[in-house]
């Protein structure tokens, strides 16, 4: 064979490796999916992130103020590290990025600090699904109409509940007193020393101001009990107010959303959608009993299981050992007990 046959089928066999090289995937460098790809659980520290309050929330935007300061309005997004973390109004959390709170731009929220009250609801008595209305407030004001519509001691007795249970201190106050006068209404409460107050279409405010000046406030009540109205006078041209601290850039305050208003002698007031249900599934016996020190100190003596209302259901209650003003305490929290263990319609 000659010398040229040769180099040729050299040529083609050089050729073929190079062409079978082409077709070869064993050096081929596959990028993993998003999905596969294994993810650190560093998180940035964000050690320059400064503290704001919640005030408004709306479809995936935050309306904060930095520093607790009405005005220093922020509009802000959830950072991606903290996944679903639920943020609610009055959530302190730490936010970073473009903080001028100018038109267009959007800070970031990377941390939620520690609630130290939480009101919580649920949508009946039997949804073990927790709903969060209000983070960190100190009381909470319940609004009810003497009158149109009559006033019911079922939502009022939800709740305190719930005030107790979340660490907050509740207030009731009574609207429409030029409908109905408010004294018998009010006694219901007295031995649970809950504070009544009178904010009617003819009485002055500044009572309801004083006991909300310098606190962080809830207000709940039913539609038509006139909370709009009584927001309205404790915040001066509260829909300007609303605007400032809940413009998040899709659309103003409906009251299908909560939102924090400054108050002008300092503090805020939480405006809550008109409550339509008021479960208390989250709700145990021991949770509304230990708002009380006196029966939280005498129910340790209880045997296990006792649900503290008494004979027939526990005969052995050590709430029936107590005696003066005490015992008519533990008559009204009795009281609330069995509105929830009987979950009655309201």
């Amino acid at each position: 064979m000659g010398h040229n046959a040769v180099r040729s089928r050299g040529h083609r066999a050089e050729g073929e490796l190079l062409s079978r090289r082409q077709y070869d995937e064993s050096d081929v460098r596959v990028r993993p999916g998003r999905g596969t790809r294994p993810r650190t659980k560093t998180r940035p520290e964000h050690l320059a992130a400064e503290s704001a309050m919640v005030v408004s929330v709306d479809r995936g935007r935050w309306g904060c103020v930095l520093g607790g300061d009405p005005e220093r309005p922020l509009v802000t997004m959830r950072a991606r590290e903290l996944g679903r973390t639920p943020i609610v109004v009055g959530d302190e959390v730490s936010v970073v990025g473009d903080l001028s709170g100018k038109p267009d731009t959007l800070a970031r929220i990377v941390r939620v600090a520690e609630r130290s009250t939480v009101l919580r609801r649920t949508a009946d008595d039997t949804d073990p699904y927790e709903r969060i209305v209000v983070a960190n407030a100190q009381q909470l004001l319940i609004v009810v109409a003497l009158a149109d519509p009559p006033p019911r001691t079922g939502f009022v007795e939800r709740a305190l509940v719930a005030a107790y249970a979340g660490g907050l201190s509740p207030i009731v106050c009574l609207t429409k007193s030029d409908l109905e006068p408010p004294e018998e209404f009010a006694s219901a409460f007295a031995d649970l020393d809950v504070p009544v107050v009178v904010a009617g279409r003819d009485d002055p405010v500044d009572e309801v101001l004083s006991m909300l000046s310098g606190r962080l406030t809830a207000l709940i009540g039913h539609s038509g009990v006139g909370k709009s109205t009584l927001v309205n006078r404790l915040v001066p041209d509260a829909d300007r107010a609303v605007g400032v601290v809940s413009g998040v850039g899709k659309g103003r305050h409906t009251s299908t959303q909560s939102v924090a208003l400054p108050l002008p002698t300092g503090g805020w007031a939480i405006d809550t959608p008109g409550i339509r249900s008021f479960g208390l599934a989250h709700i145990s016996p021991e949770n509304v009993v230990a708002a009380f020190s006196d029966l939280a100190a005498a129910i340790e003596d209880c045997p296990r299981g006792c649900t503290h209302l008494g004979p027939p259901a526990d005969p052995e209650c050590a709430l029936d050992q107590l005696e003066g003003k005490a015992a008519k305490r533990v008559d009204a929290v009795r009281h609330l007990l069995t509105a929830i263990a009987s979950n009655e319609a309201w």
